[in-house]
């Protein structure tokens, strides 16, 4: 069963390591499209905003004017953890921010630095999260497989899964 909560720190733990995430915009024509991209977020800025930096002409800061809304997911097989986040995107004009979480590797998309007016810092309102954390060994949920398929049920769900609210 489904359990709700208001803390985000599980939310966080899960995402923190995992470098890309496939952010998910509506077309013009209603199409959804994702596209890669690296969150920014720090260890200090883990509240109800994830950031992304993106290119003005890119599909997904046209999309986001038109349709705010998008969703954000994380996938890390390795650890079985899996992420999905509901919520509003936005262009922030905000040099700053755009200084304080400059990375290396924006430098290759970006020649310009944080004041390159191709670069659009976008900001990602969270209003609902889902993760999927899967506590048990790859051995033991295989053998969890097999005995619900001999036994014609299905599989107890191995982990913990949550609803984030915002």
């Amino acid at each position: 069963m489904l359990k709700d909560t208001v803390d985000t720190r599980k939310l966080w733990e899960l995402i923190k390591d995992i470098r890309f995430a496939m952010v998910t915009c509506q077309g013009a024509e209603g199409q959804l499209r994702s596209q890669p991209m690296t969150t920014l977020n720090g260890h200090r800025d883990r509240g109800g905003v994830l950031w992304f930096f993106m290119s003005r002409d890119s599909h997904p800061v046209a999309a986001i004017e038109e349709h705010p809304e998008v969703a954000v997911t994380y996938a890390d097989p390795g650890s079985d953890s899996y992420v999905s986040i509901s919520g509003a995107a936005r262009v922030v004009e905000d040099i700053e921010r755009k200084r304080a979480m400059w990375t290396a590797s924006a430098e290759a998309w970006f020649p310009g630095g944080p004041a390159d007016p191709e670069l659009a810092l976008v900001a990602v309102l969270i209003a609902e999260a889902e993760y999927w954390d899967v506590q048990s060994n790859r051995v033991v949920k295989l053998f969890e497989i097999a005995r619900a398929a001999v036994a014609g049920t299905s599989p107890r769900q191995a982990g913990e899964q949550r609803r984030v609210r915002m």
